[in-house]
């Protein structure tokens, strides 16, 4: 009788064992088929974001800003997280699991732009930078003909969009966003009457070129008349209740990056770290000159730097010196011998630029180039002026934005992304912990594996120094975002906190001040190298003797560039160890 039920037990569970996996299957297929569903529509929506990412069906489209089309895109939204929600992840295989959860995010970050911080309703800011066409002459990704059409097209929904803006935007609204929405619009305006014609020059079609101008002229047009709606009618009654509130930041935590720690203990850290560094900070200036503050050692090796013909090569020399570094330490694979093209920021993209990286979109298959680009001095600019902005490329700060924006940070990440086999999800919806974390967590890790000493302590010091610079400001942005928006710390004492514990002249302390009022993401920089860090010492703890900084490394940037809780569920084994992400 045993052996009987023995064997009724092992048909019913071989009988059992496909209708599992059909159930697998099935929720396999309905996930994605929902995946597909709503980064259709939401690259609809947003059809810039399609462009650049490369897919050139969006070129030429526009957002309709309607109340309509918002109450409609914020229904879709709620839709698709109901839906997502209502998966049974247990029958997902984890590759699956973990895009489900990226894409879980997306949707949350979405919600949270329409709910929490109001950007349709109190952020001018997002109809002022919704007419970038830059994209469309900085990347030769289709003849200059057609794109000059889609230039056209985008501009002739330029009076619908401000029609829109003025029809959602409160009557009371946020100061600094509407000061900061001013310049954007009449830099825009500015940009597409100069750098926008030169750079359409070349065009032979007559008639297309007179159509552009017509279209241009009054594209320019309207984006001044936003501005000047926006001094007369909003102005005059703005406020400064800016700040989200400690409930509102710590859901932007949770649902973007899966962060549950409080703002308040993440503050608690932020500044032990802020203490930390000014410490590092000074005990490299003291290697450098024992005789002078801290500060003023930082700003003789700021002296240090390329002539105004020197700059580019210079530049590009120390590029591929870095990248040599890289390579020779065995640090992460480089999976392409293609380089970054070292060259000047366009006339048109230099308000407020240094330097920066211009990957291709991750679906781009023709304009694939990538730059690096490096702001020059100007011709009508004094000797002062010219001495002033080229000591912002002192040697060492230099090499320290192109480890962060090049080699090993940002492009050798988009390479990898470009060479992984992720699919769709990972490739449109990035974490912001990450992506800025990643490279801001390289220029700390390659000065701890000896690039810039090799053997001078001296010039390593010069380059900690630099280095350490760097941070304290990604620190002082941590400590900022959580101060303002969750203790009300003003614009004024905000700009005394990067005065005093970052060491910033008043101008650029205040500029960071102003764009924490906006952006409160931007305490990611150091919460994400944080988390990297924390994650790399769990890591190794896991792998023991098999651990090595190159196999770390190639691991992290494998799986696109997701929040780092959902790195510690990919990497490591035991999920007690998951949550603990700092």
């Amino acid at each position: 009788m045993k052996k009987i039920f023995g064997w009724v037990a092992l048909v019913v569970g071989l009988a059992a064992m496909p209708m599992r996996a059909a159930a697998d299957a099935a929720t396999e297929v309905r996930f994605t088929r929902l995946a597909d569903e709503f980064i259709d529509g939401y690259l609809a929506w947003r059809p810039l974001v399609g462009t650049q990412l490369g897919l050139h069906v969006y070129d030429g489209r526009s957002t309709d800003f309607s109340r309509a089309s918002l109450d409609a895109e914020r229904a879709r939204l709620g839709r698709f997280a109901r839906e997502l929600a209502a998966i049974d992840r247990a029958k997902l295989n984890p590759e699956t699991r973990l895009s489900c959860r990226l894409l879980e995010t997306g949707v949350a970050g979405e919600i949270f732009s329409f709910d929490d911080l109001q950007s349709y309703t109190t952020n001018p800011m997002t109809y002022a930078n919704a007419v970038d066409v830059n994209i469309y002459i900085k990347r030769d990704f289709a003849p200059l003909a057609e794109r000059v059409r889609s230039i056209i097209a985008i501009e002739r929904a330029m009076p619908k969009l401000f029609a829109d803006a003025r029809a959602n935007l409160a009557e009371a609204l946020p100061k600094p966003y509407i000061e900061l929405a001013v310049e954007i619009a009449n830099g825009g305006a500015d940009f597409l009457v100069k750098d926008l014609v030169a750079a359409v020059s070349e065009l032979k079609d007559t008639a297309l070129l007179a159509e552009f101008k017509a279209a241009n002229e009054h594209a320019a047009a309207e984006l001044h008349r936003y501005a000047e709606w926006l001094t007369q009618e909003r102005l005059p009654k703005a406020h400064t209740r800016y700040a989200l509130g400690r409930e509102k930041f710590q859901g932007m935590l949770r649902s973007g990056e899966l962060i549950n720690l409080g703002p308040e203990k993440i503050l608690e850290l932020g500044l032990r770290e802020l203490k930390r560094e000014q410490a590092v900070f000074a005990e490299a200036a003291r290697k450098i000159d024992p005789t002078k503050p801290a500060v003023e050692v930082f700003k003789a090796i700021q002296r240090d730097h390329p002539t105004e013909a020197g700059l580019i090569p210079d530049t590009r020399k120390q590029l591929e010196e870095i990248r040599r570094f890289v390579v020779e330490k065995s640090l992460i694979a480089i999976p392409s011998d293609v380089r970054v093209r070292v060259e000047e920021t366009p006339q048109f993209a230099r308000a407020g630029s240094f330097a920066s990286m211009d990957t291709p979109g991750p679906f781009e298959t023709k304009a694939a180039e990538a730059y690096y680009y490096v702001t020059p001095t100007e011709k009508e600019w004094s000797a002062q002026q010219k001495e002033e902005w080229l000591t912002s490329f002192n040697y060492y700060t230099t090499d320290v934005v192109t480890i962060h924006e090049a080699y090993p940070g940002h492009y050798v990440q988009f390479l990898n992304l470009n060479a992984s086999k992720v699919g769709r999800i990972e490739k449109i919806f990035t974490s912001y912990a990450f992506a800025e974390g990643w490279a801001h967590y390289c220029e700390q890790m390659m000065l701890d594996e000896g690039f810039g000493a090799e053997g001078d302590a001296l010039r390593g010091a010069k380059y900690r120094l630099a280095q350490s610079d760097e941070a304290l400001l990604r620190i002082c942005r941590l400590c900022v975002s959580i101060k303002t928006h969750c203790e009300g710390l003003s614009v004024e004492d905000a700009t005394k906190f990067f005065q005093e514990n970052c060491y910033y002249e008043e101008k650029p302390a205040r500029q960071e001040a102003l764009r924490g009022t906006y952006d409160p993401g931007y305490l990611y920089y150091t919460l994400g190298k944080l988390q990297l860090l924390k994650l790399r010492r769990d890591w190794q703890a896991q792998e023991g003797a098999a651990y090595s900084l190159r196999r770390f490394h190639d691991e992290v940037v494998q799986h696109g560039a997701p929040p780092v809780r959902l790195l510690r569920e990919k990497m490591l084994k035991d999920p007690k160890a998951w949550d603990e992400i700092l």
